[in-house]
């Protein structure tokens, strides 16, 4: 998600890159109004704690007693699960545009939730709209319609180390703040996503799970840790950094308490986002040091203090907090299980590029990286990348006889020259949105570019001048309300024509109470008027059935 609306104090941190500057911050209007200074104190005992990590295998658990027995997993939730063409969730509480609550603050999150804002009612679902390139009516299907791929569009679950130094919580603006009510419960919100998908994956078998990218928060190694984690179902992840918080005394009771995630029960491929890059998204990590210890200048959470205030100054230790460098990433995705997609090639190149097929069927998925190192949150596309990678794969696709869906996390509407408001590098040569639309205008195989980054969901038809038309498609964040997904189908009609047919859908939190305050506090950062409508402009953009001529 772009900052862009928090230029003026971006710019004023961006000159504070040390984690020992001062926590001297200049006012604006977004900051946070606490600004107590957190040590490495205890609470309970007045010394200062031996730093800890935290352990997803079980084997190297020290921020808990070895003597306590391992949590155990949810158990499966029943099904079906309902998708939001059966059954829709509104805010029950207006969007507050004065925004009067200012939930950094724990009293007004008590306020906020005692009044209501984070209600939600629950009515008849929206129909599924079917679509056309050029608005005409869809033709009747053929006798033998044909189910290519289901899949499950996970994306930007930004999941954070929100008690980390090289945070900006304290800013906060309308879809562009680096603060969520909800970012120490997006761990659990994520287990009962994975929970959701393989109760769906029961009714409706899926092939697998493909993600959106900004998967993690500002680009650390615990972060990736976590997320991994949750996603392949380790004997325990604790999402808790240096001190071990207890907001709620005793086990398995909150956000912090380690838990045992239950684990897909289908592949998952990874793409990436300008958050698993960058510093909160946005700056390079090469021109900032790493966010183990130092000074909290932009504000982070103190979870040793009722409601985890956001707090600024010294910040206890933790190695597990390192930045992940781009190509240390995808080294490390690729060596976890099956490699998630990662190829040999996009290891040795250093970045998430790569293909795979549906067996059996004439679909190929073809992954970009689109975030760039050197700082900006838009997407950036190159001419160097058409002609090494993105061209020859395509081509390829075409002598295989392939009909592609691209997928990335940023869609040409966010793509820009590699700079923003000042943040990152300039390059002259990079492809505008209308340059890169015409780009994959000239492949007719092409039938789907599918993103994220927006959150929001979104679905409009691409009209190149003079090329072939395709659709574009957007799938929301499971952090910001609506904390949605989308379930993803390609038919073959059997009339010379495909279609996309995507349906959103919500999580179900049954048996999790932590996951449902998350999704509650994530309701209340949109109707306290913090977080823009995550459902996009209307009807059409959600629950849609999307035609498209079927190849040559």
């Amino acid at each position: 998600m772009s900052f862009g609306r928090l230029v003026p104090v971006l710019l004023v941190l961006a000159a504070c890159n040390s984690p020992t500057a001062s926590g001297s911050d200049s006012e604006t209007s977004g900051e946070a109004p606490d600004t107590t200074t957190t040590t490495a104190t205890s609470s309970t005992t007045g010394e200062p704690p031996e730093p800890t990590t935290s352990s997803t295998t079980g084997d190297d658990d020290s921020s808990t007693s070895t003597t306590e027995p391992l949590p155990e997993p949810l158990p499966p939730l029943p099904g079906p699960v309902p998708l939001t063409d059966e059954e829709l969730r509104t805010p029950a509480h207006p969007v507050d545009e004065d925004k009067l609550l200012d939930l950094r603050v724990p009293a007004d999150v008590e306020k906020a939730l005692a009044e209501g804002y984070g209600d939600v009612m629950v009515g008849p679902g929206e129909p599924v709209l079917p679509r056309t390139l050029d608005d005409q009516e869809p033709p009747a299907p053929g006798p033998a319609p044909k189910l290519l791929t289901r899949f499950v569009h996970l994306a930007d679950t930004q999941l954070a180390d929100d008690e980390s130094p090289a945070r900006l919580a304290g800013f906060d603006e309308v879809s562009g703040g680096a603060f969520r009510p909800q970012e120490g419960h997006v761990c659990h919100m994520l287990n009962a996503g994975v929970r959701t998908i393989n109760a769906l994956h029961v009714d409706t078998p899926l092939d697998f799970v493909l993600l959106g990218g900004d998967n993690t928060d500002n680009a650390q190694s615990n972060e990736l840790e976590w997320f991994m984690g949750i996603l392949n179902g380790a004997p325990v992840v604790e999402c808790d950094s240096a001190i071990d918080d207890d907001p709620v005394p005793g086990p398995d009771n909150d956000q912090k308490d380690r838990f045992a995630p239950v684990g897909l029960d289908v592949p998952w491929r990874w793409v990436t986002g300008n958050h698993d890059i960058l510093r909160q998204g946005t700056f390079a990590i090469l021109d900032w040091s790493e966010p183990i210890e130092g000074e909290s200048v932009g504000g982070t959470r103190d979870y040793g203090q009722p409601g985890a205030p956001i707090v600024k100054g010294t910040v206890p230790a933790d190695p597990a907090r390192a930045f992940l460098e781009e190509p240390d990433q995808v080294a490390l995705v690729a060596g976890d299980g099956d490699g998630h997609g990662i190829t040999a090639a996009a290891v040795e190149l250093g970045r998430a590029f790569y293909t795979f097929d549906v067996e059996g069927t004439p679909l190929r998925f073809f992954v970009l990286s689109t975030a760039t190192i050197t700082g900006a949150s838009l997407g950036l596309i190159r001419p160097v990348d058409l002609e090494n990678i993105i061209g020859p794969t395509l081509d390829q696709a075409v002598a295989d006889g392939k009909w592609v869906i691209v997928t990335s996390h940023h869609r040409s509407g966010s793509l820009s020259n590699g700079q923003e408001f000042g943040i990152g590098t300039k390059f002259d040569d990079a492809l505008t949105p209308e340059q890169w639309r015409e780009f994959l205008g000239g492949y007719d195989n092409v039938i789907m570019h599918l993103a994220a980054h927006t959150h929001r969901l979104m679905a409009e038809p691409m009209l190149p001048v003079g090329g072939h038309p395709y659709w574009e498609m957007v799938t929301p964040s499971l952090n910001d309300f609506p904390s949605q997904m989308r379930m993803i189908e390609v038919w073959d009609q059997d009339n010379g024509s495909l279609t996309i047919k995507a349906r959103a859908f919500d999580l179900v939190t049954d048996g999790d109470p932590i996951a449902e305050q998350g999704r509650t506090l994530a309701v209340a950062d949109f109707t306290t008027g913090w977080e823009n409508d995550g459902r996009g402009t209307g009807p059409d953009q959600r629950n849609v059935e999307l035609w498209i001529p079927t190849p040559d």
